[in-house]
């Protein structure tokens, strides 16, 4: 899909839809980066990297809790609560990848051309 034709479909989601699927903010592109900047770029991504785990962590928490309600012999009425769990854990998942490649690509779009032209404070 080229340039102009991710445009006009990207053109199209406005509204309600856009906020629910554009997770992030949008940012403005700097004229210059300085090292305070990158450092900041660099915390940025780490931070990025540390919420993704989180999500991971969460959802097989979810996991774990959806299979021990699915295995409860006893309580066959709370099975809906189980799948429930799988459904959201599946969700979750799903949520922080997104998340993680919208940030992660916003981040490279704003300041991959300047990644040369690093100044000292």
């Amino acid at each position: 899909m080229d340039n102009q034709k991710k445009r006009s479909y990207t053109g199209r989601l406005t509204g309600r839809f856009r906020k629910l699927i554009d997770f992030t903010g949008r940012y403005e592109r700097k004229e210059e980066i300085i090292l305070r900047d990158y450092l900041a770029i660099e915390r940025t991504k780490l931070a990025n990297e540390r919420t993704l785990l989180s999500y991971i962590r969460a959802s097989l928490y979810l996991v774990i809790g959806g299979i021990a309600f699915l295995g409860m012999k006893e309580l066959e009425e709370i099975k809906h609560v189980g799948f429930a769990s799988l459904g959201i854990s599946i969700t979750m998942l799903v949520i922080g990848i997104i998340r993680f490649y919208q940030l992660n690509r916003q981040l490279d779009k704003l300041y991959l051309p300047f990644k040369g032209e690093i100044k000292k404070d």
